[in-house]
């Protein structure tokens, strides 16, 4: 398993938190849902703004292939950010997610 590790930092002053969680969970995972490969995404963010992605792919080639998707979702999202998110690839060694995992209202 691959993850992809977007570290951002939303500019709290000029946009709601909140709101920009509601956009993300509904303008991009359903295309990340569409993604072959595609295993899972774990969203993190603190009340002053600085926040992380981390999405889940079954293997290199389908996080290489989903790239187009991810860089698209950033730039649709990047009048919300203070300066442009960095990102990160990385091997998956252990997992050990809660059980029974729901997607948070």
């Amino acid at each position: 398993m691959h993850s992809r590790v977007t570290l951002l930092e939303v500019d709290v002053l000029r946009h709601d938190l909140d709101e920009a969680v509601k956009r993300f969970k509904a303008d991009v995972l359903p295309g990340l849902r569409e993604q072959e490969g595609y295993e899972g995404a774990l969203v993190m963010v603190n009340p002053e703004g600085p926040g992380m992605i981390v999405t889940f792919w079954r293997d290199e080639q389908a996080m290489a292939a989903a790239g187009g998707f991810a860089s698209a979702a950033l730039e649709r999202f990047a009048t919300i950010f203070r300066s442009p998110p960095g990102r990160e690839h990385y091997d998956v060694r252990v997992l050990d997610a809660p059980t029974g995992s729901r997607l948070l209202p």
